[in-house]
This record gives structure tokens, C-alpha cells and sequence, in this order.
């Protein structure tokens, strides 16, 4: 073979060599390039499941934010929907005012309201509701009504002519709001002229657990035709406690004839 034609060979198996040479460099950039981009497209995909995530979370975040806030400022009264299944007329629980107003039970046995400055539950447990002995002897007591604040009218308990004073009244303990100190007082008025009141009367009040607080009250010293209040004792509501309170007014020792008293009822309220 001649000489150039060797050379002419080499050539050839050069160019071959560099072609060979420059398809694996290009293949080997393109495998590169294909897998960097798988790389970029997990990584991408990693960071919107972590968006995704974090989106959820953050949603998941401000609903329980905005039912925590929403709970809180629907801070109902304690029980109230039990309450109200007693309620006298349909009562919209939307608005609180009507509750801070008051709302009659059981035919206006009773009165419902909520203290604003506690949030506890208030009750009146009208006369018509207490057990008073002789009471519908029509020769012992009266029934007049009074017309309330907001125009309603209720019934009152008024002596005519006792020696015999004893008037009870209970309440169930789990109507009243938890965690705050109550008070029970009875709400009476000495009309004038009234007589027999020289000696003290006896005020009481047993708890659940079976605890008595008694007392006695100078009726002498209270003002005439003017409603006072005679404290019968207060208490601490304890969560989930059950039972009743009970409540007297009473004096049958002295044996003096009474008249001129009026019983409006009991209120059980947050003490003042």
C-alpha cells in the first residue's frame, strides 16, 4: 500500500475516534442534563408538598384560631339552654340583652336573668313558688300581684293575720354558675300599719352536703312600704355539683299575731 493511501487510513480512523469522542461527551451532557432536571423536579416537587403542608397547616391554624376567638366571645351562660326550656315565651338567644333583662319560668313562678358583670346566672323564685304554711287559707294570707319594671305583673304573698310564719323554698344547685360565691336573700316589705314583728325572725339556709347557715333579723328596724332584702346565707358553686339549696324564713315561738308583711320571693344571685 502506498504511502498515501496509509496516511488517507489514519485520517479516517482519526475523525472516526474524534466522532466517537464527541457523541459519548454529548450523551454523557445530555444524561447529566436530564438528570439534574430530574433532581430540580423532585426538589420541586418536595417544596410544594412542604407549601402544601404548610398551606393546610396555616388554614388548620386560623379555623381552630377563629373557633377558639368565636367560643370566647360567644361566652354563653351556664346552662342556659336547659333554662330556657322553661321559659314562659320564645326567648332569641342570639342576643344576650334579653337575658341581662330577665325572661319568666313556669309561668312566673320564677325569673331568669344573667348578671353582666359575673356572667352567673341569676334566679327570683316568686312566692307563688315557695311552700308557705296556710298560704291559700284566704283567713291567714293574700294574694295581691305588683306590677314589675318592665310591666309585668306577679304575684305576692301578703300576711293577714299569722302567728304561724314559715315559708321554704329550694333550688337546684346545678342551674347556677360555676366557680362563683352566691348569695340567697329574701325580698320582703313591712306595709304600715303591721304589728307583731317585736321579736326577731329566723332566717336559714342548708346546702347540698347537708351544711346549715341561720341567722336572725330585727324586722323592727326595717323601714316601712319599702322592699328590703333579708340575706338567708351564700355559698360556693363547685363544678358539676347536684342537689339544692334550700331556703327558710320563719318565727313560730314567740306566738305574737303578724301582719303587714309582703313576700315578693328569694333571689339567688352572684354575691354583691
Amino acid at each position: 500500500m502506498s504511502t498515501k493511501r496509509r496516511f488517507a487510513n489514519l485520517v479516517e480512523r482519526g475523525t472516526l475516534a474524534k466522532l466517537l469522542i464527541a457523541t459519548n461527551v454529548l450523551v454523557a451532557k445530555w444524561q447529566l442534563h436530564i438528570n439534574m432536571g430530574a433532581g430540580s423536579s423532585q426538589q420541586a416537587d418536595a417544596q410544594h408538598q412542604s407549601d402544601l403542608s404548610q398551606n393546610h397547616e396555616n388554614h388548620h391554624n386560623t379555623k381552630t384560631a377563629g373557633i377558639t376567638t368565636s367560643s370566647r366571645s360567644n361566652n354563653l351562660p351556664h346552662n342556659f339552654e336547659i333554662i330556657l326550656k322553661d321559659a314562659d315565651s320564645a326567648i332569641d338567644t342570639s342576643s344576650t340583652e334579653q337575658l341581662y333583662a330577665g325572661v319568666f319560668l313556669n309561668k312566673k313562678r320564677k325569673k331568669y336573668w344573667v348578671d353582666k358583670a359575673s356572667h352567673g346566672n341569676c334566679f327570683l323564685v316568686y312566692a307563688r313558688d315557695l311552700l308557705i304554711t296556710w298560704g291559700e287559707d284566704t283567713r291567714y294570707w293574700h294574694w295581691p300581684y305588683i306590677k314589675e319594671a318592665s310591666e309585668e305583673v306577679v304575684d305576692v304573698a301578703e300576711i293577714l293575720n299569722v302567728c304561724w310564719l314559715e315559708i321554704n323554698g329550694k333550688f337546684e344547685i346545678s342551674k347556677l354558675t360555676p366557680g362563683i360565691m352566691y348569695e340567697v336573700v329574701f325580698v320582703v316589705m313591712l306595709k304600715d300599719p303591721a304589728y307583731g314583728w317585736e321579736v326577731p325572725i329566723n332566717v336559714r339556709l342548708t346546702l347540698p352536703d347537708g351544711n346549715k347557715q341561720e341567722r336572725k333579723e330585727n324586722m323592727m328596724a326595717k323601714p316601712r312600704s319599702k322592699w328590703v332584702e333579708i340575706p338567708a346565707g351564700e355559698f360556693m358553686v363547685e363544678p358539676r355539683k347536684e342537689g339544692f339549696v334550700e331556703f327558710s324564713l320563719y318565727e313560730y315561738e314567740g306566738g305574737a299575731w303578724k301582719k303587714g308583711l309582703l313576700v315578693k320571693g328569694a333571689a339567688i344571685r352572684p354575691k354583691q
